[in-house]
């Protein structure tokens, strides 16, 4: 039996999760320790860990950091309550929000201006519809399931729009806006693509690279929505087996059990050392040749938060003037 890997790529950090974690390290760079943080500021383990070693503080809400202090926003994106808590208690704040969801957040505004009923296609209790919903809360209504898709009311069907969470599959998206185009055959389409293209791209390779696959190990964390996805992506594309590990020793020996071909991925929130640690225990095992399924090439990048560039600079033109003034 001849063993072997595919990887997919793209794979692992997009550019959003990528301008989160930076802007969390620069703060801490620029301003010393402790620098809190609203939620996990992407849904990854060891990127939560990495961060608290070096002084970050991840807190639940905004009222449990001191007064004055400074709050990061993590890349899911926070309601316009959130920011009004933090101006009450006088913290000094740093959005960190993924700009596409930030683009999904616009949308909600425009439409709620538009006095239109909002349909939002996402995960009950997931901390980007939290973010989305709250800008709009009067005519946002969240469609999760397919038994919420039967019951939503609105009231002109003339004047109804769908919008969803940045993270899910395009599939799963799909069939529930066919499911509420039934009811409401005037259902708007959003103006532009809501599933981020990470999120889109990740699915591809692995749909490229499944059906060749016995086994898919996903690396990602069980709260990672777009993770959980590439699971279930893998195992609708034709693999025989998927399981999403955050760390290579939580890879179950008995999986590679007349397993051939192993398909390796990761979602948008891992960083790539993760994945590397994956290859070289697969290699370990016999799994040592690796040929990587490409199916797009990412050039994306965002700029850091505007309140950080700010910081940035006045920090080099200063010398460290503002670690004093900060701290």
């Amino acid at each position: 039996m001849t063993k072997r890997v595919l990887l997919a790529k793209p794979r692992g950090y997009c550019a959003g999760v990528d301008r989160a974690v930076v802007t969390v390290e620069k703060a801490l760079e620029t301003y010393g320790a402790p620098v809190y943080v609203r939620k996990e500021i992407v849904h990854n383990k060891h990127v939560v860990e990495t961060l608290t070693e070096r002084g970050a503080i991840f807190v639940d809400e905004a009222d449990e950091v001191p007064e004055g202090a400074l709050v990061v926003f993590s890349a899911h994106g926070v309601s316009p309550a959130v920011h009004e808590q933090a101006a009450t208690r006088q913290l000094r704040t740093i959005d960190a929000t993924c700009p596409l969801v930030t683009k999904v957040h616009q949308e909600a505004k425009r439409f709620a201006r538009d006095d239109y009923d909002i349909l939002l296609i996402g995960h009950e209790g997931h901390e980007e519809v939290e973010g989305t919903a709250g800008e709009a809360p009067e005519h946002v209504q969240l469609v999760d399931t397919a038994e919420d898709a039967t019951k939503v009311a609105v009231r002109d069907p003339s004047k109804v729009v769908w919008l969803s969470q940045t993270t899910l599959s395009v599939d799963e998206t799909m069939v529930r806006v066919n499911q509420l185009k039934e009811r409401f055959p005037g259902l708007q389409d959003p103006p532009s693509d809501d599933i981020c293209y990470a999120t889109q791209n990740r699915q591809v390779a692995v749909k490229a690279m499944a059906p060749e696959c016995d086994l898919v190990l996903v690396v990602g964390s069980q709260n990672s929505s777009n993770s959980k996805r590439l699971v279930e992506v893998a195992l609708q594309a034709g693999a025989k087996a998927s399981y999403l590990v955050d760390y290579a020793r939580e890879v179950d020996e008995s999986w590679l059990d007349d397993v051939a071909t192993v398909g390796v991925t990761s979602g948008a929130s891992v960083p790539e050392i993760l994945v590397m640690d994956l290859l070289s225990w697969l290699a370990e095992r016999g799994y040592g040749e690796v040929q990587e399924v490409t199916t797009a090439n990412e050039k994306v990048a965002f700029a850091l938060p505007r309140e950080l560039r700010k910081a940035l600079k006045d920090d080099s033109l200063q010398g460290n003037g503002l670690h004093d003034s900060a701290r």
